[in-house]
Protein backbone atom coordinates (compact mmCIF):
# COMPACT_ATOMS: atom_id res chain seq x y z
CA UNK A 1 0.00 0.00 0.00
CA UNK A 2 2.70 2.02 0.72
CA UNK A 3 4.54 1.65 -2.54
CA UNK A 4 1.50 2.20 -4.13
CA UNK A 5 0.78 5.18 -2.46
CA UNK A 6 4.19 6.56 -3.00
CA UNK A 7 4.52 6.06 -6.75
CA UNK A 8 0.74 7.73 -7.26
CA UNK A 9 2.01 10.85 -5.36
CA UNK A 10 5.02 10.63 -7.99
CA UNK A 11 2.98 10.39 -11.05
CA UNK A 12 1.29 13.71 -9.05
CA UNK A 13 4.58 15.43 -9.11
CA UNK A 14 4.81 14.74 -12.78
CA UNK A 15 1.48 15.95 -13.74
CA UNK A 16 2.01 19.15 -11.52
CA UNK A 17 4.91 20.01 -13.22
CA UNK A 18 3.65 22.25 -16.09
CA UNK A 19 1.43 23.97 -15.05
CA UNK A 20 3.42 24.94 -11.51
CA UNK A 21 5.90 26.40 -13.63
CA UNK A 22 3.35 28.38 -15.16
CA UNK A 23 1.74 30.12 -12.35
CA UNK A 24 2.37 33.77 -11.18
CA UNK A 25 4.39 33.91 -7.78
CA UNK A 26 1.98 35.90 -4.54
CA UNK A 27 1.90 39.15 -4.11
CA UNK A 28 5.70 40.66 -3.11
CA UNK A 29 6.73 40.11 -0.50
CA UNK A 30 6.62 36.77 0.44
CA UNK A 31 9.13 34.95 2.56
CA UNK A 32 10.14 31.53 0.58
CA UNK A 33 12.66 28.71 1.94
CA UNK A 34 16.43 29.12 2.44
CA UNK A 35 16.32 33.01 2.78
CA UNK A 36 15.46 34.02 -0.50
CA UNK A 37 11.97 36.41 -0.86
CA UNK A 38 9.78 36.28 -3.75
CA UNK A 39 8.61 39.98 -5.21
CA UNK A 40 5.70 40.29 -7.65
CA UNK A 41 6.43 42.15 -10.66
CA UNK A 42 5.40 45.84 -11.12
CA UNK A 43 5.65 48.74 -12.95
CA UNK A 44 9.24 51.13 -10.83
CA UNK A 45 11.57 53.87 -12.66
CA UNK A 46 14.41 53.02 -13.56
CA UNK A 47 17.28 55.13 -15.07
CA UNK A 48 19.74 53.21 -17.79
CA UNK A 49 23.08 52.02 -16.27
CA UNK A 50 26.07 52.91 -18.40
CA UNK A 51 28.08 56.05 -20.31
CA UNK A 52 25.59 58.01 -22.55
CA UNK A 53 26.09 61.17 -25.14
CA UNK A 54 24.13 63.10 -27.47
CA UNK A 55 25.78 65.03 -30.07
CA UNK A 56 29.20 63.89 -28.66
CA UNK A 57 28.93 65.17 -25.39
CA UNK A 58 28.27 62.84 -22.15
CA UNK A 59 24.27 63.12 -20.77
CA UNK A 60 22.58 61.26 -18.20
CA UNK A 61 20.88 57.65 -18.99
CA UNK A 62 17.48 58.33 -19.52
CA UNK A 63 14.76 57.42 -16.73
CA UNK A 64 12.16 55.94 -17.58
CA UNK A 65 9.05 53.18 -16.31
CA UNK A 66 9.99 49.98 -16.36
CA UNK A 67 8.61 46.29 -15.58
CA UNK A 68 10.38 43.15 -15.00
CA UNK A 69 9.38 40.11 -17.45
CA UNK A 70 8.57 37.91 -14.33
CA UNK A 71 8.60 38.04 -10.62
CA UNK A 72 11.84 38.37 -9.12
CA UNK A 73 13.24 35.88 -6.48
CA UNK A 74 15.92 37.09 -4.62
CA UNK A 75 18.29 36.53 -1.71
CA UNK A 76 17.04 38.43 1.32
CA UNK A 77 20.58 38.93 2.96
CA UNK A 78 24.24 39.21 0.82
CA UNK A 79 26.26 35.46 0.77
CA UNK A 80 27.91 35.52 4.13
CA UNK A 81 31.90 34.33 4.74
CA UNK A 82 30.71 30.86 6.05
CA UNK A 83 28.68 30.23 2.73
CA UNK A 84 31.61 31.11 0.53
CA UNK A 85 33.75 28.88 2.56
CA UNK A 86 32.04 25.63 2.03
CA UNK A 87 32.34 26.47 -1.89
CA UNK A 88 35.99 27.13 -1.11
CA UNK A 89 36.44 23.92 0.77
CA UNK A 90 35.16 21.80 -2.45
CA UNK A 91 37.37 23.84 -4.57
CA UNK A 92 34.71 25.49 -6.74
CA UNK A 93 35.38 28.91 -5.44
CA UNK A 94 38.70 31.02 -5.37
CA UNK A 95 40.23 31.49 -2.03
CA UNK A 96 40.20 35.14 -1.01
CA UNK A 97 41.35 35.17 2.80
CA UNK A 98 38.19 35.85 4.00
CA UNK A 99 37.28 32.79 5.94
CA UNK A 100 39.20 34.13 9.29
CA UNK A 101 36.82 36.15 11.63
CA UNK A 102 33.34 36.38 11.92
CA UNK A 103 31.35 33.77 9.91
CA UNK A 104 27.82 35.61 9.63
CA UNK A 105 29.00 38.40 8.13
CA UNK A 106 28.70 39.39 4.74
CA UNK A 107 31.75 37.98 2.25
CA UNK A 108 33.34 40.89 0.73
CA UNK A 109 36.76 40.96 -1.41
CA UNK A 110 35.21 39.24 -4.17
CA UNK A 111 35.07 40.02 -7.80
CA UNK A 112 32.36 39.25 -10.10
CA UNK A 113 34.84 35.98 -11.39
CA UNK A 114 34.37 34.97 -7.30
CA UNK A 115 30.67 35.63 -7.59
CA UNK A 116 29.70 34.03 -10.46
CA UNK A 117 31.68 30.68 -9.79
CA UNK A 118 29.69 30.67 -6.23
CA UNK A 119 26.57 30.86 -8.35
CA UNK A 120 27.83 28.18 -10.16
CA UNK A 121 28.46 26.11 -7.15
CA UNK A 122 25.24 26.53 -5.61
CA UNK A 123 23.25 25.81 -8.82
CA UNK A 124 25.29 22.36 -8.87
CA UNK A 125 24.19 21.74 -5.06
CA UNK A 126 20.86 22.72 -5.09
CA UNK A 127 19.78 21.44 -8.67
CA UNK A 128 17.91 25.37 -8.43
CA UNK A 129 19.97 27.94 -11.16
CA UNK A 130 21.00 31.14 -9.39
CA UNK A 131 22.90 33.89 -10.94
CA UNK A 132 23.68 37.70 -10.30
CA UNK A 133 20.89 39.85 -10.69
CA UNK A 134 20.78 42.68 -13.23
CA UNK A 135 21.12 46.38 -12.65
CA UNK A 136 17.13 46.63 -13.34
CA UNK A 137 16.62 43.73 -10.99
CA UNK A 138 18.71 45.04 -7.95
CA UNK A 139 16.86 48.37 -8.32
CA UNK A 140 13.54 46.57 -8.66
CA UNK A 141 14.01 44.75 -5.21
CA UNK A 142 16.22 47.32 -3.55
CA UNK A 143 13.22 49.55 -3.84
CA UNK A 144 13.21 53.04 -1.55
CA UNK A 145 16.83 52.46 -1.43
CA UNK A 146 17.69 52.95 -4.78
CA UNK A 147 19.83 56.35 -5.78
CA UNK A 148 18.40 58.25 -9.09
CA UNK A 149 21.95 58.52 -10.71
CA UNK A 150 21.32 61.74 -11.99
CA UNK A 151 24.03 63.90 -11.42
CA UNK A 152 25.43 68.02 -12.04
CA UNK A 153 27.56 68.45 -15.06
CA UNK A 154 29.17 71.73 -14.76
CA UNK A 155 30.26 71.20 -18.75
CA UNK A 156 28.79 68.76 -20.99
CA UNK A 157 31.17 69.15 -23.39
CA UNK A 158 34.05 67.97 -20.76
CA UNK A 159 34.13 64.35 -19.93
CA UNK A 160 36.55 65.31 -17.21
CA UNK A 161 34.32 67.90 -14.87
CA UNK A 162 31.11 65.46 -15.69
CA UNK A 163 33.50 63.13 -13.71
CA UNK A 164 34.53 65.86 -11.01
CA UNK A 165 30.68 66.66 -11.01
CA UNK A 166 29.87 63.08 -10.10
CA UNK A 167 32.67 62.52 -7.46
CA UNK A 168 31.22 65.80 -5.29
CA UNK A 169 28.20 64.94 -5.47
CA UNK A 170 28.78 61.28 -3.95
CA UNK A 171 31.36 62.62 -1.55
CA UNK A 172 28.93 65.05 0.24
CA UNK A 173 26.81 61.80 1.23
CA UNK A 174 26.26 60.64 4.12
CA UNK A 175 28.25 57.11 3.81
CA UNK A 176 28.60 54.45 6.90
CA UNK A 177 30.97 54.91 9.57
CA UNK A 178 31.88 51.30 9.45
CA UNK A 179 34.56 50.34 6.82
CA UNK A 180 34.67 46.69 7.81
CA UNK A 181 31.49 43.64 7.13
CA UNK A 182 29.08 44.28 9.46
CA UNK A 183 26.42 41.17 10.64
CA UNK A 184 23.52 41.06 8.63
CA UNK A 185 20.65 43.49 9.83
CA UNK A 186 23.37 46.09 10.84
CA UNK A 187 22.13 48.37 7.90
CA UNK A 188 18.30 47.95 7.75
CA UNK A 189 15.75 46.52 6.21
CA UNK A 190 13.63 47.80 2.22
CA UNK A 191 10.25 48.10 1.89
CA UNK A 192 10.65 45.04 0.24
CA UNK A 193 12.26 42.59 3.14
CA UNK A 194 15.46 42.74 1.96
CA UNK A 195 18.73 43.28 4.40
CA UNK A 196 21.79 46.03 4.09
CA UNK A 197 20.65 47.23 0.95
CA UNK A 198 22.95 50.58 0.00
CA UNK A 199 25.00 49.72 3.24
CA UNK A 200 28.92 49.30 3.35
CA UNK A 201 28.76 46.67 0.54
CA UNK A 202 28.60 47.19 -2.56
CA UNK A 203 27.03 44.05 -5.32
CA UNK A 204 27.71 42.61 -8.05
CA UNK A 205 25.81 42.51 -11.06
CA UNK A 206 25.67 40.95 -14.58
CA UNK A 207 25.36 43.69 -16.04
CA UNK A 208 27.87 45.09 -18.76
CA UNK A 209 29.05 48.61 -19.30
CA UNK A 210 27.61 50.16 -22.07
CA UNK A 211 28.24 53.17 -24.06
CA UNK A 212 25.31 54.65 -25.96
CA UNK A 213 24.67 57.33 -28.45
CA UNK A 214 21.06 58.86 -28.14
CA UNK A 215 20.02 60.24 -30.82
CA UNK A 216 16.26 61.58 -30.56
CA UNK A 217 14.02 58.83 -28.88
CA UNK A 218 16.44 56.14 -30.31
CA UNK A 219 19.62 54.53 -28.44
CA UNK A 220 22.46 52.97 -30.57
CA UNK A 221 25.12 51.16 -28.16
CA UNK A 222 28.34 51.92 -29.32
CA UNK A 223 30.12 49.79 -27.37
CA UNK A 224 29.07 46.72 -24.87
CA UNK A 225 32.55 45.41 -22.14
CA UNK A 226 31.63 42.93 -20.43
CA UNK A 227 35.15 43.07 -18.82
CA UNK A 228 33.37 46.05 -16.41
CA UNK A 229 30.06 45.07 -14.78
CA UNK A 230 27.92 47.29 -13.23
CA UNK A 231 28.15 47.33 -9.10
CA UNK A 232 24.71 48.43 -7.19
CA UNK A 233 25.22 50.09 -3.54
CA UNK A 234 25.25 53.84 -2.00
CA UNK A 235 24.88 54.77 -5.53
CA UNK A 236 25.73 53.13 -8.77
CA UNK A 237 29.28 52.12 -9.78
CA UNK A 238 31.23 50.37 -12.50
CA UNK A 239 34.12 47.82 -11.77
CA UNK A 240 36.69 45.68 -13.60
CA UNK A 241 35.26 42.29 -12.98
CA UNK A 242 38.42 41.01 -11.76
CA UNK A 243 38.97 43.47 -8.73
CA UNK A 244 38.25 42.29 -5.33
CA UNK A 245 39.62 45.77 -3.86
CA UNK A 246 37.52 48.63 -5.13
CA UNK A 247 40.04 50.87 -3.75
CA UNK A 248 42.62 49.92 -6.13
CA UNK A 249 40.85 51.35 -9.39
CA UNK A 250 39.01 49.02 -11.90
CA UNK A 251 37.21 51.80 -13.64
CA UNK A 252 34.86 52.70 -10.96
CA UNK A 253 33.41 56.37 -11.97
CA UNK A 254 33.27 58.94 -8.97
CA UNK A 255 33.57 57.95 -5.07
CA UNK A 256 34.77 53.76 -4.82
CA UNK A 257 32.78 51.54 -3.52
CA UNK A 258 33.94 50.43 0.55
CA UNK A 259 33.90 47.16 -0.04
CA UNK A 260 32.50 44.67 -2.85
CA UNK A 261 29.97 41.40 -2.24
CA UNK A 262 26.91 39.99 -3.64
CA UNK A 263 23.48 38.29 -2.60
CA UNK A 264 22.05 35.97 -5.70
CA UNK A 265 18.65 36.10 -6.96
CA UNK A 266 16.89 32.69 -8.33
CA UNK A 267 15.17 31.37 -11.65
CA UNK A 268 11.89 32.24 -11.06
CA UNK A 269 10.81 28.75 -13.03
CA UNK A 270 13.29 26.71 -11.10
CA UNK A 271 12.22 28.31 -7.47
CA UNK A 272 8.72 26.72 -8.05
CA UNK A 273 9.14 23.79 -9.53
CA UNK A 274 11.94 23.28 -6.07
CA UNK A 275 8.88 23.58 -3.77
CA UNK A 276 6.62 21.59 -5.26
CA UNK A 277 9.44 19.18 -4.94
CA UNK A 278 9.75 19.59 -1.74
CA UNK A 279 6.18 19.25 -0.64
CA UNK A 280 6.07 16.09 -2.63
CA UNK A 281 9.10 15.28 -0.34
CA UNK A 282 7.47 16.05 3.08
CA UNK A 283 4.10 14.25 1.57
CA UNK A 284 6.38 10.74 0.88
CA UNK A 285 7.97 10.66 4.19
CA UNK A 286 4.38 10.75 5.74
CA UNK A 287 3.43 7.56 3.53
Amino acid sequence: MIIVMKVKVAMLAGALAAPILATAFAPTPQSDTDGVLRLASTSFSYRAAGDFSRNGRPVEGPLRGHRLPADLVVMKRQVTVAEYARCVDEGACPRIGASAGAQNVPVVGVSWHDASAYAVWLSRKTGIIHRLPTDEEWTFAAAEKARDEAMPLVDPSDPAQAWIARYETESARDRPAATAAQPGGTFGTNSNGLDDLAGNVWEWTNSCFVRVSLEGERERITNTNCGVRVVQGAHRSYMTDFIRDPRSGGCAAGVPPTNLGFRLVVEPSQSVAATAVRGVAKLLRRT
